[in-house]
């Protein structure tokens, strides 16, 4: 079926068999759930570029002015260009200041022209290695691989929640099926009997059972019906068009076919699945995620136990940029400002108790990382072991049922030659019925614990169900 076919009503893209296949290409398309997904990786990136914008530079300008009596008392003016620095944390710094007037602080006081500066401004101590900003856009970028981990788990719960719901319609399907079947042939023996009572071959009493057990069998396929209904209207919760518009499965829609035979799985599934968990599996690199941005916030604490000692340098020139001056008041090195600040915290309490924070959550990371690996590895190894034995419960149902035809279709003969009673064919096509049922439950549990192989080692399957191994193609 071709999922990109451009037309007005949706289910027309629909054909008699609709395959896994065919649901994954609806799904993966147009569910509105998995665009709100993918807004995951979106919105982390959004938190990165938030706090790239602390490495943005920024341009100060403040203006003064007091006029009264007649006098001036200020005109200041001053203006800055900030540009901060990866590196060191430092800050370049362009800036242009102009402070005249009667009564302006003779030590900010400049000449007419103004005075124009080039400076830097470095940490030596405490931010030298790792400042606020650098923590905040690292971890930020931490967070991105976290965001796209989580999205990963989010789109495998989808999806093995979407092929949940294909095999409970799968399953309901056979039930109708088989129950069809089996109202056929009830109808088609009741008819036989009613011919055969009239003309005195069989007693009034075989057609009145075979009445009976023709309406057991239209109730049932009744009650089959409203599941099979019931199952589809579920499973169409997946399905939408390129509009966000939700899209029904057709009545003629049916499940796809499967070769029983083929159903079990290869040992080196199993070995596969566990080294992938291991390498991808969305909860691990979650915790990874988290774990890294640990030890970022852990760098950054013990640089908060260093001492603060910020030092400032500036070139200054009696100029505006624009017009020439002698060279005594241009930039060299005889024209300058310098700056230092100093403080630590004498006991660094705060400080210590932050960092001691962050180690424990570094250790119950650690201890989750241990537990979480040990449950995964766990339950891949105990899906595959109910894999198998479905396989094996499948062999043996699949010989059950042909001995049970076997007995059906010698009751049969005997029924002929006036040996048997109806009552004990009817017995004997009952559990013939409940033993395919059976099987197809089988198939379905298979199906479904195979979707959950993929899902519990962190990926999905891109499913070729009829394929020994369920798929060799693995799929984040």
């Amino acid at each position: 079926m071709n999922i990109g076919l451009a037309q007005t009503d949706s289910t027309k893209r629909i054909s008699d068999e609709f395959s896994i296949e065919d649901l994954e290409g609806f799904l993966f398309t147009n569910h509105p759930v998995l665009k709100q997904i993918q807004l995951l990786s979106e919105s982390a990136r959004a938190d990165v570029t938030q706090a790239l914008g602390k490495f943005d530079p920024a341009l100060y300008a403040d203006f003064k002015n007091k006029y009264f009596g007649e006098s001036s008392y200020y005109n200041d003016w001053s203006s800055e260009l900030k540009v901060p620095l990866w590196l060191a944390g430092a800050d370049l710094k362009v800036g242009y200041d102009r402070n005249v007037g009667n009564y302006t602080n003779p030590q900010s006081r400049t000449p007419n022209s103004g005075l124009s500066g080039v400076g830097i401004s470095i940490p030596l101590g405490q931010g030298l290695l790792i400042d606020s900003r650098r923590n905040t856009l690292q971890q930020a970028r931490a967070m991105l691989g976290y965001a796209e981990a989580e999205q990963v788990r989010q789109i495998n719960s989808l999806w093995y929640t979407a092929l949940s719901d294909y095999w409970d319609w799968y399953f309901a399907h056979q039930q109708y099926v088989l129950q069809e079947d089996a109202v056929e042939l009830a109808a088609t023996r009741f008819s036989a009997i009613s011919e055969q009572t009239v003309l005195g071959d069989r007693p009034p009493i075989d057609s009145v059972e075979a009445a009976i057990t023709l309406q057991e069998r239209q109730m049932q396929l009744a009650k089959s019906a409203i599941e099979l209904r019931n199952t589809k209207l579920v499973l169409s919760n997946h399905l939408w068009n390129e509009n966000q518009e939700p899209v029904e499965l057709p009545d003629r829609a049916v499940p796809i076919s499967i070769d029983i035979t083929k159903l079990a799985p290869e040992p080196q599934l199993l070995s596969q699945l566990l080294e992938l968990a291991e390498q991808q599996h969305p909860e691990l690199l979650k915790l990874e995620s988290k774990g890294l941005q640990l030890n970022i916030e852990e760098r950054y604490r013990r640089e908060m136990l260093k001492p603060r000692l910020d030092i400032s340098g500036t070139l200054i020139a009696g100029r505006n940029f624009r017009e020439p001056v002698e060279p005594i008041y241009d930039f060299n090195l005889g024209n300058y400002k310098l700056g230092m600040s100093f403080a630590f915290p004498i006991f660094l309490r705060a400080e210590r108790g932050r960092l001691r924070s962050v180690r424990i959550d570094q250790e119950q990371l650690r201890y989750d990382q241990v537990i979480t690996g040990r449950n995964i590895r766990n339950d891949i190894n105990t899906t595959y072991n109910d894999l198998t034995a479905y396989t094996r419960q499948l062999r043996l149902q699949i010989q059950s049922i042909a001995n049970q035809e076997v007995l059906v279709a010698g009751e049969l003969q005997k029924f002929e030659l006036g040996e048997s009673t109806l009552f004990i064919i009817n017995n004997r096509e009952t559990t013939l019925i409940d033993m395919q049922r059976k099987r197809e439950n089988l198939v379905v549990e298979y199906q479904k614990a195979l979707g959950g192989l993929y899902y519990k080692a962190g990926t999905r399957q891109a499913m070729d169900v009829n394929s020994p191994m369920g798929n060799p193609n693995l799929s984040r």
